[in-house]
C-alpha cells in the first residue's frame, strides 16, 4: 500500500559565510631584489692581490709587503 506523506517539514539552510575577497587571499608579487654575496676577508685580499696592476705589485714589493715580493718573484722565475 502507497500512502501520501502530508507532514512535510521544511529545513532552512545554514546562512553562506560571507565570501572572501581574492584579492586579499592572494599572495602579493614580493620585490625582487638582487643576489647578494659576502666573502670572508681572506677571499677579499686574494681577489684584491689578483686584481692589482704589475705596477701595484712593484709598489707594495718596494715598501716590504712580502706577498708582493713573492708574487714578483714567481713572476720574474716564469719568464726565465
Amino acid at each position: 500500500m502507497i500512502s501520501s506523506v502530508t507532514n512535510v517539514t521544511q529545513t532552512q539552510h545554514a546562512p553562506q559565510s560571507t565570501p572572501v575577497n581574492p584579492k586579499e587571499t592572494q599572495s602579493k608579487p614580493q620585490p625582487t631584489t638582487p643576489d647578494t654575496v659576502q666573502i670572508s676577508i681572506t677571499a677579499q685580499a686574494m681577489l684584491q692581490e689578483a686584481s692589482e696592476t704589475a705596477a701595484q705589485t712593484k709598489q707594495e714589493a718596494g715598501r716590504g709587503d712580502m706577498q708582493a715580493q713573492r708574487k714578483l718573484a714567481r713572476l720574474a722565475a716564469l719568464k726565465v
